[in-house]
């Protein structure tokens, strides 16, 4: 039980939230894709960036590591940003809604954006949560431990 008089989420109603929301990420993934995309393509076509001899602006970034990291990094920033925001603003993603869950500090505030980027940090990809099964009295992940925070799980609102 938290301090916040909610109780702890275990490991398969946060595994069910991570599914939804890998769902989402991967829908913000290829926005920001098809948004990095266009812009680096536009900026191919208008000359701004050397076309190396490929005709295509793909054949570029595909042949390229530079404009590979720079577009992969650009996605990923916009899937981490999902995270921290809903994070920081309401203490849920919409797999969290769903699943009644909301990361919080363990005094029961809300976090803040840093300790929203150092929970990206420590969750490697989901996998930080495994901790929780071998946690059961505490049911607190690796990111829980790094960044002093919890997930709970919210009442039934009838």
């Amino acid at each position: 039980m938290s301090q916040s008089g909610y109780p702890r989420a275990g490991f398969r109603r946060r595994f069910g939230s991570w599914g939804y929301d890998v769902l989402v990420a991967i829908a913000v993934y290829m926005c920001a894709g098809a948004i990095s995309f266009g812009i680096f393509g536009a900026l191919f076509s208008a000359g701004i960036i050397d076309n190396q001899g490929f005709s295509h602006p793909i054949d570029l970034q595909q042949n390229s590591l530079l404009w590979s990291i720079l577009v992969y990094l650009w996605n990923l920033a916009w899937v981490s940003f999902f995270f921290i925001y809903f994070w920081a603003r309401s203490g849920q993603t919409i797999g969290m809604r769903a699943w009644r869950l909301r990361v919080q500090n363990r005094d029961g505030s809300l976090i803040s954006k840093t300790t929203g980027i150092k929970r990206i940090v420590f969750t490697l990809l989901g996998l930080g949560n495994l901790l929780v099964i071998f946690d059961r009295r505490n049911k607190l992940s690796l990111q829980d431990r790094f960044t002093d925070t919890e997930v709970v799980v919210l009442p039934t609102v009838k």
